[in-house]
């Protein structure tokens, strides 16, 4: 069964950029390529509990295992060492993420206090957006009850785009809730 974000794409938001942008080529129209959730642990890093907590939280999340990520190099002031776990990370690609990203427009920022849109210009130069939530309580895969220590969260979305201005359109035809 195809998402109905995915067919949003297929049959309004690529023609209508076709249009706009004067594409001759549907291989040429942007689109999403993965989506990719970060959260970083920072002062918990020793925190083995908190570790857990975050793997925990993305995999309910997104129903997929999250990767560890490691630190680079040392850093005496911050107390980290090389190859230390510093937080987790999951990429979607295909359906998962179509269906990530429907959950997140339709539910999740609604849920978010204060909610008044998302900044437009969070947006790097070759089009790739990148969404900051202060705390994981907004996801509804989270039960309350469940939420043993809040944390944020970073969604990047890689877009396939020559600039800003085109990973902006493709976003805004999506129905992302952009501030005016």
């Amino acid at each position: 069964m195809i998402n109905n974000l995915l067919q949003k794409y297929r049959k309004e938001v690529a023609p209508a950029l076709m249009a706009e942008f004067g594409y001759k080529n549907i291989m040429q129209v942007p689109r999403i390529k993965k989506v990719i959730i970060n959260v970083g642990s920072g002062r918990f890093a020793k925190d083995a509990a908190f570790l857990e907590n975050i793997d925990n939280t993305l995999k309910k999340i997104t129903g997929q295992k999250p990767v560890r990520t490691k630190a680079k190099k040392a850093i005496s002031n911050f107390k980290i060492r090389e190859n230390m776990d510093i937080g987790a990370m999951v990429t979607l690609r295909g359906k998962v993420m179509y269906d990530f990203l429907e959950r997140m427009l339709d539910i999740t920022l609604p849920r978010t206090r204060d909610f008044r849109g998302i900044s437009a210009k969070s947006f790097d130069r070759s089009g790739n957006y990148t969404l900051g939530f202060k705390e994981n309580s907004a996801f509804p895969e989270l039960g309350s009850a469940e939420i043993d220590k809040v944390h944020g969260l970073e969604v990047v979305i890689n877009i396939q785009a020559k600039n800003q201005e085109e990973g902006r359109a493709l976003l805004t035809k999506l129905g992302f809730p952009f501030k005016k």
